[in-house]
């Protein structure tokens, strides 16, 4: 179909690596790019290449920003609310559901046998939860076993007795993750997050 041409060979390798995308999704994608090159390819590279070169994981908070400006979460004492998730994928779906107000602090991962702690940002949280003087954090990773030793981790880690440490409640399913939960799930998940016991 392409010939054995190297770049498209390579492009498609590329887009398979998308979430979503196997070889042949990624292959109908760059032939409507190739049969459309001017208008799709060349902003799409210019936009890739802004992207590269101007936007970086916030080492504070895990969130994204532009390198040349101040995070958001530079902006203390807006909330007594700190919202505990896995990726920007989980941070982007609770955002748009509207069901929570306050700050967002996203770790880049679990907890498992090939990620090491050191790769999260939970030195950060710690040193965000004292400087915010916040009141509560809410602990919304996934319901997988990753997700749930995550949560415990954190929770043992920050435990002072004065900060109320809750978690996502009914609705969320048992291996579930948090950016493939609908609206309504989320939202009971969260009204209904409830406070975490030491064992």
């Amino acid at each position: 179909m392409n010939n054995n041409i190297p770049e498209i060979e390579e492009l498609i390798k590329q887009f398979s690596k998308l979430p979503g995308l196997g070889p042949k999704s990624a292959k109908r994608i760059i032939l409507k790019l190739i049969g459309n090159k001017e208008n799709m390819i060349k902003p799409l590279a210019k936009s890739l290449a802004n992207v590269y070169k101007n936007v970086i994981r916030c080492a504070n908070c895990g969130n994204l920003k532009i390198s040349s400006n101040k995070c958001i979460c530079e902006e203390t004492g807006k909330f007594d609310k700190i919202c505990v998730v896995e990726s920007l994928a989980d941070m982007w779906v609770i955002e748009s559901a509207n069901i929570f107000k306050g700050y967002y602090h996203i770790l880049g991962g679990n907890l498992n046998t090939n990620n090491e702690n050191k790769n999260l940002l939970i030195d950060s949280l710690i040193r965000r939860i004292k400087s915010n003087n916040l009141k509560e954090v809410i602990i919304a990773t996934s319901a997988t076993i990753e997700g749930q030793t995550t949560a415990h981790y954190i929770e043992d880690t920050i435990q002072n007795g004065k900060l109320k440490i809750t978690k996502l409640a009914q609705g969320l399913p048992v291996g579930g993750e948090i950016e493939q939960l609908d609206d309504g799930t989320l939202f009971s998940a969260f009204k209904n997050r409830v406070p975490v016991t030491g064992d």
